[in-house]
């Protein structure tokens, strides 16, 4: 069964970073499309970066430059680093990984596999 799971979440303030985790399980790291979502309240959830099995990357616009995605297949792990946020960063964070039946499409991915979400609050 594949799972991930989130950490690394946390409040800080505008101008601050925050690197975020994501344990994989279940399947043999690397052979899938990965990526972050997020949420804020009342607004749906949206893809923030994603890397592929060959480790290309993409982001949303709205993060290009500031965040970025990368991955240590030894551990297992999907990273996302965040620098300069800003207050509008501020949601639920999702680690995912793809599910090549999935409806949910981010990039080239189908996501299907989510974890539970770690929360970033970024203050003015």
């Amino acid at each position: 069964e594949v799972q991930v799971e989130e950490s690394g979440g946390g409040s800080v303030e505008s101008g601050g970073s925050l690197r975020l985790s994501c344990a994989a399980s279940g399947y043999t790291y690397g052979s899938k499309c990965m990526g972050w979502f997020r949420q804020a309240p009342g607004k749906e959830r949206e893809g923030v970066a994603a890397i592929d099995v060959d480790g290309y990357t993409s982001y949303a616009d709205s993060v290009k430059g500031r965040f970025a995605i990368f991955q240590d297949k030894a551990e297992d792990t999907l990273y996302l680093q965040m620098d300069s946020l800003q207050p509008e960063d501020t949601a639920m964070y999702y680690c995912a990984a793809e599910d090549l039946s999935a409806a949910h499409i981010f990039w080239t991915c189908r996501f299907g596999y989510w974890g539970q979400g770690t929360q970033v609050a970024v203050s003015s």
